[in-house]
């Protein structure tokens, strides 16, 4: 039976370590995790955030991911929204998720992130028991 999500691995182009660190840890404010011995020598870095981890694993034959993405749920959405443009990152906004604040990113390497922030309370998203799970939600005015 699957419990829960681990980790979100995307790939990054060799050599790009301090690039990342400088984005997701100064950035986005989230934790480097050292990675064990055995794994450290491939390159890449490990972030955390509350329960959130993210894995950046160097690839050879780097393409970034356009598509596929990690969904990041934040408070304060404005704030982040704010900073990677401060940053010179491109932020487009997505209206198109009910109930839901959300705009789309990417990492200094080109993977596309998305950040989203609840908006409105509606029925609690069920654990993998079944039972509901508790949702803290922020309502934001829309721009």
């Amino acid at each position: 039976m699957l419990t829960s999500l681990d980790h979100v691995q995307l790939a990054a182009p060799p050599g790009s370590e301090d690039l990342l660190r400088a984005y997701y840890a100064g950035v986005l404010g989230m934790t480097e995790v050292p990675k064990p011995p055995v794994l450290a020598a491939r390159g890449g870095c490990w972030f955390a955030a509350g329960a959130v981890r993210l894995h950046l694993g160097v690839a050879e034959d780097f393409h970034p991911a356009r598509k596929a993405h990690p969904g990041l749920r934040v408070t304060g959405i404005e704030a982040y929204a704010a900073r990677l443009a401060a940053r010179g990152a491109r932020v487009t906004w997505d209206d198109t998720l009910p109930g839901h604040r959300r705009f789309y990113s990417e990492d200094p390497v080109g993977n596309r992130l998305e950040f989203l922030e609840p908006t409105t309370t509606g029925p609690a998203p069920l654990t993998a028991n079944g039972t509901k799970a508790s949702v803290h939600t922020t309502a934001h005015n829309q721009p």
